[in-house]
């Protein structure tokens, strides 16, 4: 018997325009109301959560979505696993994040590369650029409210006293992609998942798998009771 549904966000739950549909919502809610626990399990961090599925459960908003999303889900595994999370209780219950210095390091070996940049810390979206920041709103519209556009990415995170849940490079071709690979390379901390534009990269300790064996552990729910659904290649982690 399923007691717990993870599912991924981009490219399972929204569609190619990023929109999550009524009929996606709608099955998940009848899953929930089922007694299955609904796990948000995504790349992105919190304060970027599809605002369809947030509302009323993450942020207060005047749709019919609030009303109808009341204890859709309570957990949510972000950035890739670095993070889980118990939203009613406002609890971390696991972490696993980029240490600040490598995060600083590996902005420096990129400086010289066309990469649009963002990162992941504390919940919150840093985005480097104004016009990286507009396009990222432009295709991601409401989900990307709360995108912090920063005008350099190393001198936001030197300032700072957390260490890093996510970095993102944004390619724009393949030659990039393999140059990103190559810095990556001398990581070994790090490890990353990639698309054909972009990669997300997170420490060796954090993925969708170790997030959710993180949090199933935590409710007792044993591997044989839980589903996961993903398209991409950091939603191999869970599938393992």
């Amino acid at each position: 018997m399923i007691k717990l549904l993870a599912i991924d966000m981009d490219g399972t739950c929204l569609d190619q325009r990023s929109r999550m549909t009524d009929r996606t919502l709608d099955v998940l809610r009848k899953a929930a109301k089922a007694g299955i626990t609904v796990v948000p399990c995504t790349g992105r961090n919190l304060g970027c959560i599809p605002h369809r599925l947030a509302a009323g459960v993450l942020r207060e908003s005047k749709t019919e979505d609030d009303e109808k999303n009341k204890d859709l889900f309570r957990y949510v595994i972000t950035s890739n696993g670095a993070m889980v999370t118990d939203v009613k209780e406002k609890k971390t219950l696991f972490r696993a994040l980029i240490k600040k210095e490598d995060a600083l390091s590996i902005l420096s070996d990129c400086r010289k590369e066309k990469f649009g940049i963002a990162a992941h810390v504390r919940h919150r979206y840093f985005a480097q650029g104004k016009l990286f920041t507009s396009a990222g709103r432009i295709v991601y519209g409401k989900d990307a409210a709360a995108v912090c556009c920063v005008r350099n990415m190393e001198e936001i995170l030197s300032k700072s006293d957390c260490d890093v849940e996510e970095l993102q490079f944004y390619f724009p071709t393949s030659k990039e992609k393999e140059k990103l690979k190559e810095i990556l390379s001398v990581y070994p901390q790090v490890k990353a998942a990639y698309t054909g534009i972009y990669a997300e990269i997170f420490s060796k300790d954090a993925s969708k798998g170790n997030g959710l064996k993180a949090l199933s552990a935590h409710l007792g729910i044993e591997k044989e009771e839980i589903a996961c659904i993903g398209d991409g290649e950091n939603d191999s982690f869970m599938f393992e």
